[in-house]
């Protein structure tokens, strides 16, 4: 096997598993602020989720190509069983890899729930509010009373 190869994918799977790790944390500070209903810097935040997913895909990427030109065959035991002929070092890293891709997973999932709940809450608190503010409006567009308790009659109206 090229050594070249693979110290080249040893360094592609440090760079995915950092880049993981980093992501991982993100997610975690974005469940964070969620759960403790800071969603004012949720809009920053979503911008380097998006960039560091990004990333994250261009080294995964380049990892999976790295894997095609190296490895006799695709799937997950064979690589696990290259790892273990060529790179056992390596394996270590690729068994973390698939641990934080499998939290990321999770976590993002989570978030993803967190943020429709609060997306319901906050439709539910605007209709509340809405219905208060038509039910208040005294005045009509016009100027002229809209207010009729009870009896159907308008202010002012004999």
């Amino acid at each position: 096997m090229n050594q070249n190869r693979i110290t080249g994918l040893s360094a592609a799977l440090t760079a995915e598993r950092g880049a993981l790790v980093n992501f991982v944390a993100l997610l975690e500070h974005e469940q964070r602020m969620l759960v403790e209903n800071r969603t004012d810097q949720l809009l920053e935040l979503s911008g380097k989720k998006t960039t560091d997913a990004l990333s994250l895909n261009e080294l995964a990427e380049a990892r999976r190509s790295l894997m095609e030109k190296s490895l006799p065959q695709s799937g997950a035991n064979a690589v696990i069983a290259w790892m273990r002929a060529h790179s056992p070092e390596g394996l270590a890293v690729w068994q973390e890899i698939l641990a934080l891709a499998k939290r990321s997973q999770q976590l993002n999932r989570t978030n993803g729930e967190l943020i429709q709940l609060k997306l319901r809450h906050n439709q539910q608190s605007l209709a509340v509010l809405s219905s208060a503010v038509n039910k208040a409006n005294l005045y009509g567009p016009d100027g002229q009373p809209s207010f009729s308790p009870g009896s159907g009659r308008s202010l002012g109206s004999g």
